[in-house]
């Protein structure tokens, strides 16, 4: 953020409620009321000198009448305050950040500022201790900001900011944290600053599954490449993958394009090989071959002996075909059916599959149905049935790697 910009308009503010409310013509000399405060006999001539002095904009004149103010003895509580106050005027003006936040905070503690000049004040002394790298100050008068209600998206920047400078992430992360998910109840667009701000402090905390959750507000408000890539990446160094689970990652990857890596296009055909898709390992290896992602001859000769091999097995997956179709039909479970959806899904017969994967589910007895469900959801994609794809990803419960696959799939398919 532009905190030196965003400070000074802030403290300008500030300033001009002080100078309202205590440096109008005769205000060291004269109260407002009977039962306002008045300054003392003792410290109107030099109060009076010194507001002459700021008025004339001859700071370091009313520096020299305020110190010597300072020094009386007799000074009131209330003498005290219109000191500080008109310090902290003359600071700002001067530039003197440091004994601007002093002499301001003490006006603020004295009980003699009006009501309705406190929130300005308050985030005043936010931006002046952030400006003047007294973090923890900017902290405590940025959540006071937020409580009164000063909490606009800057002040819940700069209070993240502070907490994030001084090396606090742990605190950083809490508080753009209930932030973030707050803005999300309201049905708010959290900006994408905050995101990243968000992002890093799971990073900088080594926090995995942290990184992802923010990784994941990213690609759902703002779904760049970039984000998308990292999002990917950080599932799969994830924990506890299966071959099956790893797979998916691959598939999704694979569709909203951000597989760069050669080994990555090499292990995603392996594993559907594996897993009984020939005909999508066909596919992401010619991808690959068409991307020229294979770096050096080594590497497209080895890729080039696996597609080979690979549409051999595909020439003889499909000849089994309608064999699979007769048996899965006459199955009273829903598992060859599932068998059935996969090889259509594997040939991109779409609409195919999703009356395969459908009767399966209908059946039961499907091995398991969050998998199942999941790649219901996204043959319904691929097939055009955008709205039904959605409504099965919501359906995919019971295991916390496939529901939070099918988040994601859902967040594409809004996308698309």
């Amino acid at each position: 953020m532009k905190t030196k910009s965003k400070l000074f308009a802030t403290l300008a503010m500030s300033v001009a409620m002080i100078g309202a409310a205590s440096f109008g013509p005769s205000a060291v000399v004269l109260a407002q009321s009977k039962d306002a405060p008045k300054v003392s006999r003792a410290l109107a001539k030099p109060l009076k000198a010194a507001q002459d002095a700021m008025n004339a904009k001859k700071y370091d004149e009313a520096l020299a009448r305020l110190k010597e103010a300072q020094a009386k003895p007799e000074k009131t509580p209330y003498d005290e305050h219109l000191i500080n106050e008109m310090l902290g005027f003359v600071y700002v003006r001067t530039g003197k950040y440091a004994d601007a936040a002093k002499a301001l905070e003490a006006g603020l503690k004295s009980g003699f500022l009006e009501e309705s000049e406190v929130p300005t004040r308050v985030k005043a002394l936010a931006q002046v201790n952030y400006q003047i790298k007294n973090y923890d100050k900017a902290i405590e008068y940025g959540n006071q900001a937020i409580r009164s209600g000063q909490g606009d998206d800057d002040m819940y920047t700069l209070v993240a900011q502070a907490y994030y400078i001084k090396g606090d992430y742990k605190g950083a992360h809490k508080f753009l944290d209930n932030y973030v998910n707050s803005q999300i109840k309201r049905r708010q667009k959290p900006k994408e600053q905050t995101l990243q701000l968000l992002m890093s402090s799971c990073t900088k905390m080594e926090d995995s599954d942290c990184t992802t959750q923010a990784l994941e507000h990213l690609v759902a408000y703002y779904p760049k490449t970039e984000y998308w890539q990292n999002l990917m990446y950080s599932m799969f160094q994830a924990k506890g993958h299966t071959d099956r689970t790893l797979l998916h990652v691959y598939r999704l990857a694979s569709e909203v394009d951000v597989l760069q890596r050669p080994e990555d296009y090499t292990e995603m055909a392996q594993l559907a090989i594996e897993q009984g898709s020939p005909g999508e390992a066909q596919r992401i290896l010619e991808k690959g071959f068409q991307k020229n992602i294979f770096p050096d001859q080594r590497a497209r000769d080895r890729n080039q002996r696996l597609l080979d091999s690979v549409k051999r097995e595909v020439a003889n997956d499909k000849a089994t075909l309608a064999q699979i179709e007769k048996d899965a039909l006459e199955s009273k479970t829903g598992d060859k059916d599932m068998a059935l959806g996969l090889a259509y899904f594997s040939y991109q017969q779409y609409d195919k599959a999703v009356e395969a994967f459908t009767r399966g589910l209908a059946k039961g007895g499907v091995r398991n149905e969050a998998e199942a469900r999941l790649m219901l959801g996204i043959a319904q994609l691929e097939a055009g049935m955008k709205e039904e794809a959605i409504k099965t990803f919501s359906e995919v419960k019971g295991d916390p790697n496939f529901e939070r696959l099918a988040n994601l799939w859902s967040l594409h398919a809004r996308q698309a």
